[in-house]
């Protein structure tokens, strides 16, 4: 038993001290250089293929750059790029963009009605969940679970991730596969009004 208790106690003080590592936004601000031309300055990226990662979530963007450093998410015009980069490097460019504030789209008031529905209530007939669960009813996402903010971002490029998910093409949410069998369940038109109404969330 106290061999078990010291055992647990060692291993919940080693999770701690890996937990602990946070990045330094002040330091991140002198490491993004490279990001900014497609990413902006700012994070708010104004080519509409290109995400917008501000405010998008410290943990959910030190999990998206050690992934695509690792192989694990595979994004063609970031290739070489992370490698050079510390994890300290990583942590800190995450901290530098999610300080940054996000700036707004506007939804095609075509699409936002349908793309409300499937946000805030899901598609029971399909068994879609609802995007509020994980992403917030406001889009500002739960960082201490790694889920990111969603209101604002390009709907070209929330339709593309929406799709790489459903298509396999994008694997790297987790052995639960929320977001792959999430996006599953979308149909093409699903894909465009959910994205839309992100795009215009406030």
């Amino acid at each position: 038993m106290n061999k078990l208790l010291i055992s647990l106690v060692l291993s919940l003080g080693m999770a701690g001290s890996v937990h602990a590592a946070q990045g330094d936004a002040e330091a991140g601000a002198g490491k993004v250089a490279t990001c900014a031309a497609c990413h902006g300055g700012d994070g708010n990226s104004a080519q509409p293929s290109f995400p917008k990662l501000a405010g998008l979530g410290e943990k959910y963007l030190y999990k998206q750059l050690l992934d695509v450093k690792e192989g694990r998410r595979v994004i063609v015009e970031m290739t070489g790029i992370l490698d050079p980069l510390s994890d300290q490097d990583l942590l800190d460019i995450a901290a530098y963009y999610d300080a940054q504030v996000p700036s707004m789209g506007v939804a095609d008031a075509d699409l936002a009605a349908r793309g409300e529905e499937i946000y805030r209530g899901g598609n029971l007939a399909t068994g879609l969940p609802a995007c509020t669960g994980c992403h917030s009813p406001t889009g500002k996402g739960n960082d201490p679970a790694g889920y990111p903010r969603l209101a604002g971002q390009h709907a070209a490029y929330t339709a593309k991730q929406l799709t790489n998910f459903r298509e396999g093409v994008r694997d790297n949410d987790g052995e639960g596969m929320i977001m792959r069998t999430i996006a599953g369940r979308l149909s093409n038109k699903d894909i465009e009004a959910v994205s839309n109404y992100i795009q215009g969330l406030r």
